[in-house]
């Protein structure tokens, strides 16, 4: 128990949990900004590998990492121009439309980069974003090393976060976004398109989906491979239920998932082979199923999700 708790207090432990959290909160706010506009984008998971891909590949041909980044964001927002095609102005399963997006953009991905690096028998890589640290800040015992010593895309995601939550609760436009999720005929009634709001809110949704992808190879990895994703988008998907749909109680579920799976990596090498590691690599999944079913049952989702929007029709 003792050591448990030296790792908990540990910087190297914080260290890794905020390398962990970073893709799954570009992730969930994402998924999050769909939702509120009310549509369910289930094709995050293949957003993500493509985000991964593509901006390592802008990297590895010769770009910079920044417009890589930008890179990737572009191509999700693409992804997500398409999936809105489909669910906003075609009215088709939202639910379909997304695994569709996961298979095709996943297979895509592996095809594109196969197809550029044919000859390729291990993963190339890339010099990926290095940790900055901040000055005076990055000196704080613990804390310093942890928070004040990230890469660039850290703390990004880390900053996203409240300016996601300033522009959904504060901005004409983040009321615009909720009230499509909530009540989209009153926004008709305002004269501001639906279709139009929805539309742009999956492609930022997306956009942030595919950074978060383009993290892991960029600022935690410094190479593409297959299915390195790992189901991190379902994990997403399931966030923003924890969350209620609230960007602020999103960091916090993403920083209890991350925060567990750094400790299992930990915890595998206190039990050493008594206790099998395939117990311990359950463990954040099986909590977070547990801690989200505790959390859904008192949800309140944007009434109009998943229902499409058709002018002139009354919900």
């Amino acid at each position: 128990m003792l050591d448990i708790f030296d790792i908990l207090i540990s910087a190297g432990f914080w260290a890794a949990t905020l390398r962990i959290v970073s893709p799954l909160i570009l992730g969930t706010l994402g998924e999050l900004i769909c939702e509120r506009a009310g549509v369910l984008n289930l094709g995050i998971e293949g957003i993500m590998t493509m985000g991964a891909m593509c901006g390592w590949m802008w990297v590895y041909m010769g770009g910079d990492l920044w417009s890589g980044v930008l890179f990737a964001a572009f191509v999700g927002a693409l992804f997500g121009l398409l999936h809105s095609s489909f669910t906003v102005y075609l009215g088709l399963s939202q639910h379909v439309t997304g695994i569709g997006i996961t298979l095709f953009a996943s297979s895509l991905s592996y095809y594109v980069f196969r197809m550029l690096l044919p000859n390729a028998t291990t993963p190339p890589k890339i010099v990926p974003f290095q940790p900055y640290e901040i000055p005076l800040l990055s000196d704080i015992p613990v804390v310093g090393e942890a928070l004040f010593s990230q890469t660039p895309l850290t703390y990004l995601a880390l900053l996203l976060v409240p300016a996601v939550w300033y522009v959904l609760y504060k901005t004409p436009v983040g009321l615009a976004v909720r009230m499509a999720g909530e009540n989209p005929m009153a926004v008709e009634a305002q004269g501001i398109n639906v279709l139009s709001i929805r539309t742009g809110a999956v492609m930022v949704g997306s956009a942030f989906m595919a950074v978060g992808g383009a993290f892991i190879t960029m600022s935690a990895f410094d190479a593409f491979y297959f299915g390195m994703i790992n189901g991190r988008g379902w994990i997403c998907v399931a966030l923003v239920i924890f969350a209620s749909w609230r960007p602020g109680k999103a960091l916090i579920g993403a920083l209890l998932f991350a925060g567990l799976d750094a400790l299992q990596v930990r915890a595998q090498q206190m039990a050493g082979a008594i206790i099998p590691y395939q117990f311990f690599l359950m463990l954040p999944y099986i909590l977070s199923i547990v801690a989200m079913v505790i959390m859904a049952r008192r949800a309140s989702y944007p009434q109009a999700l998943l229902t499409p929007f058709r002018r002139g029709e009354r919900t």
